[in-house]
This record gives C-alpha cells, structure tokens and sequence, in this order.
C-alpha cells in the first residue's frame, strides 16, 4: 500500500509548505508531489493526473483541504470513481474524510456540492463587481501585457517565435497572434 501526497497552489507567488508540513507529518512515508495550476477544472494539472495514472489496489491519494484537489462536484466525483475503480482510497485531512469508509464517501461529496455552491457564489460577485464598475466607468478590463511593436521589432530583427517569447517572458502563442494580425493588417491594406 502506497500513499500519494498531492499539494497544489494556484498562483507562482504561493507556496506549498504548509500543506507538505501537513501531509509529511500526518504520513512520514508518503510521496509527496506539488503542482502550481489552476482547480478550477481537472485539465492542465499533470501532477495529478500523473498521481492518478500511479494509484493502485491498497493505495491512498491525500490532500490537505478538499479544494486543493478539486472545486467542483464533476472533477471531484471522477477523481473518486476513478480512485474506487482501483481498489484506491482519498483521505482528505483537515476534514478527516477517508473515502475508504461509506460515511467518509457520503460526507465527501455533500462537501463537493457546497464547494461548487461556493465556486458559483464568488463567479455570481465577481460579475455583479465588474456589471457595476462598467456602469460607474470604473472597468477598463484586462490591461495588456504584450506590446505588440516589440514583438514586431524582434521579428524584423530576424528572431523566432520561440525566441521572442523566451526574451518577453510571454507564450508562443502570444507572439503568433501578434504575427497574425500584423500579416492580416498588411493583407488587408494592399487589398485596399
């Protein structure tokens, strides 16, 4: 029997410690992996699904909260059918929930409804916050992080798509969209 420690923060400037203190000390012998990613959905976290793909007969997952794994009641819910389909268990620490019991597995999934509840709320605010600014003249959106010219002058300058994004600090997919719409501007003005 193994057990897999999962620790997750949102943001580059958070940091796992106080989860992987938790953990550690809960199960001194546990595998202990950490992701920077998003839960908002399941997509995108190759730590864990890494973790998941490991998990055999007899294991455990562990996580500190519930909302470090999962924040809505479909990733939550497949997480747990695919760790029962493996003869694995999911403990959840702070709340003491180990999916291993039938009380454990029906305790996990009411908290899995009110966390989405709580999810939906923040979303349902956050929109009334910005309705509001807009109204008020307040919210000008997303400011942009990518100055088109400089990408333009890079490439006139003969570097690449990857290199521009390693010197900016940005995507790749950033420097094409800025390619394209320079190439459908040009387009567009010798059609003219």
């Amino acid at each position: 029997m193994a057990i897999f420690a999962y620790c997750r923060v949102s943001t580059a400037d958070q940091n796992t410690e106080m989860q992987r203190d938790a953990l550690v000390q809960a199960y001194p012998d546990a595998i202990v992996r950490e992701e920077k990613a998003s839960a908002t959905t399941r997509t995108d976290r190759p730590v864990l699904e890494l973790l998941l793909d490991m998990v055999s007969k007899g294991d455990k997952l562990v996580v500190w909260k519930l909302d470090r794994l999962a924040r809505n009641l479909n990733d939550l819910t497949s997480i747990v059918d695919l760790l029962d389909k493996r003869g694995a268990s999911l403990e959840i620490l702070d709340q003491r929930i180990d999916t291993a019991t039938a009380s454990g597995k029906a305790f996990l999934q009411m908290l899995g409804v009110f966390a989405e509840f709580e999810t939906n709320l923040r979303k349902e605010r956050q929109m009334a916050g910005i309705t509001k600014a807009k109204e008020e003249g307040r919210y000008r959106g997303k400011q942009a992080v990518i100055d088109p010219e400089e990408v333009k002058g890079l490439r006139a300058i003969g570097l690449g798509a990857t290199e521009i994004a390693k010197k900016l600090e940005i995507g790749r997919a950033s420097v094409y969209r800025v390619l394209k719409t320079e190439r459908e501007e040009v387009n567009a003005g010798t059609a003219a």
